[in-house]
This record gives structure tokens, C-alpha cells and sequence, in this order.
């Protein structure tokens, strides 16, 4: 932390303390979220594509982070609370080191809270399923482990990458995404196996959900060619590992699984539901009303 933030044993003490930074903050910090690693792009990576793919990979976890965070004072028990925020604020810590190195990538003077808050929906290149509203708990809890379980083995294939900064933010996301698909798992074993109110949330909200997961492993143009380079992870590979742990999650949970849907590719062109442009508008409304802002 700066030297010039303010420090105290106390935090509460620590909120009355003057500062040189009028963006202090209790519990927030400004930094650069790449600072201290070489951002350059390694040779032979197109510098477009390398962006869009972030853009990709950053949109999916800030908007999925939105939706988890969306369950603060609303989930079923404290410690649930608690639980959902952590990985809320893990899954935007994400988007802030991916949009971040998809703004040096692109090398158009644009940093994380530009492509956070200033960017249309239509600009946004997340997976329906992170944007899809929030509906009862065991709906969280159904569409959070379809979506870790997809992003874990994303991301602990990019662990590989060609881009040393990618690699970087893909090991420690899956320390953290590991945590997050378990925790949907346990709970849908819980609610699926449990009551049968539970079970017919659970399985309900299964067959919502499951439409949205062959946009998942259809590739885009973006993906095939950073792939081919070494960049990129073909999401087409993961589906095994995807296929593998929800079989065995929903055999725990007695859910049946839904019968396949045909792919179609639609968030990481820029088609996205309503429910996107309500989400953002909630999100981005105070940096659009006050632009530059420091508080």
C-alpha cells in the first residue's frame, strides 16, 4: 500500500486519518493491477486479438461477479453470504487484471475502468450464461457451477500461454476458481439431493440454464487463431473435462441431466439479452454520472 494511504492498528481510527489521496478509500486500493510485470506482448501475437480474447475472459468474470454480488444481504444464511461475496470480489479481481491487459494490448490509452464502464452492452463479448438474471438460490447455485467448472479448466489450460501476463492471471485463477466450482457442487449435491421443493429447484433450474452451455466450446474466430499461436485456450478441448465433473456432480445431486442443445454463438459477437443493458446500467451509472471522479 502507499506510503502516503493511511495506517492504524484500528481501521475504524484509520477511517478519521487525513490523507494526501483524496481517492482513499476504506478497503479499496488504486494500484495498477499489472503494475511490477513486463506488459509487453511477445512477438508474432496479434496485438487485436490478444485483446479481444482478454476482453473475453475479463467480461466473463466481471459480469459474473455483478450477478454473485447482486445476492449481498439476500442469501438464505450469513455464512452463504459471506461466501458469495469472496467469490464475487475474486472474479473481479479477475476482470480487473484481464480488462487491464487487454487495454495494453490494444494500446489505445484505455485502462480497466474505461472497458468497465464505458462500453455498451453491444460492445461487451461475455457468455450469455454469465448475464442471464438471477433467479432462486438453487438457480445461482446451478448457473455458478456451470460456469466455474467451464472457466477452471479454461484456465488451468492457459496456464500455459505464450502471453507470460495471461499465464500469470490464469494460475492464480484457478486457485480461486477451484474453490468456486467445489462450492457450487457441494451446494447443488445439497439442494438436489435434499428436499424434494430443493430437488425440483434444482433440476428447474438445470433445464433453464443448460441452452446456454453450448455457446461455451464453440470457438470464436479470436479463440482459433490465438490458439493456433499458442495464445489461447480452444474451447472446444475443455468439454470432456466439463462433461466429466457434471456427471458426477448430478449423479450426487439425483438431477438429471438435459438433453443437448445445439451450439450458437451470440455474447462473444456482441448479441446479448436485455438483462445485459439492466445489469450495466446499474453498474456503470455512477462513473457515467460523474466521470473521473475520485472520492
Amino acid at each position: 500500500m502507499p506510503s502516503d494511504y493511511p495506517s492504524s492498528d484500528n481501521p475504524f481510527e484509520a477511517l478519521s486519518e487525513e490523507s494526501d489521496d483524496a481517492r482513499w478509500a476504506f478497503g479499496t486500493g488504486f494500484d495498477d493491477p499489472l503494475a511490477g510485470i513486463d506488459p509487453s506482448v511477445p512477438d508474432g501475437v496479434d496485438r487485436g486479438a490478444l485483446a479481444a480474447y482478454c476482453l473475453m475472459l475479463g467480461d466473463d468474470a466481471l459480469v459474473m461477479s455483478h450477478r454473485l454480488q447482486e445476492w449481498c444481504t439476500h442469501a438464505p444464511e450469513l455464512e452463504e453470504e459471506v461466501a458469495l461475496a469472496n467469490i464475487a470480489l475474486d472474479l473481479l479481481g479477475q476482470a480487473r487484471l484481464l480488462l487491464a491487459r487487454a487495454g495494453v494490448a490494444e494500446d489505445k490509452g484505455r485502462g480497466e475502468d474505461d472497458l468497465a464502464y464505458f462500453r455498451d452492452a453491444s460492445d461487451f463479448r461475455n457468455v450469455g450464461l454469465a448475464e442471464v438474471e438471477n433467479g432462486d438460490f438453487a438457480h445461482s447455485t446451478v448457473r455458478l457451477l456451470l460456469f466455474a467448472t467451464w472457466r477452471l479448466a479454461l484456465l488451468d489450460r492457459l496456464t500455459t500461454s505464450r502471453d507470460p501476463v495471461l499465464a500469470a492471471i490464469a494460475a492464480k485463477g484457478v486457485k480461486e476458481v477451484a474453490y468456486h466450482r467445489d462450492h457450487a457442487a457441494l451446494w447443488t449435491v445439497r439442494l438436489g439431493d435434499g428436499t424434494d421443493l430443493s430437488h425440483e429447484r434444482a433440476q428447474l433450474a438445470l433445464d433453464d440454464l443448460w441452452p446456454h452451455t453450448g455457446e461455451l466450446f464453440t470457438a470464436h474466430e479470436v479463440e482459433r487463431l490465438l490458439a493456433d499461436a499458442g495464445v489461447a485456450v480452444d474451447p472446444a478441448g475443455v468439454h470432456a473435462e466439463f462433461d466429466a465433473v457434471l456427471d458426477e456432480v448430478l449423479s450426487r445431486a439425483t438431477l438429471r441431466r438435459p438433453e443437448p442443445v445445439p451450439a450458437h454463438l451470440a455474447g462473444r459477437d456482441g448479441a446479448h439479452s436485455p438483462a445485459l443493458a439492466g445489469l450495466l446500467t446499474e453498474m456503470q451509472s455512477l462513473a457515467r454520472d460523474h466521470p473521473g471522479a475520485a472520492w
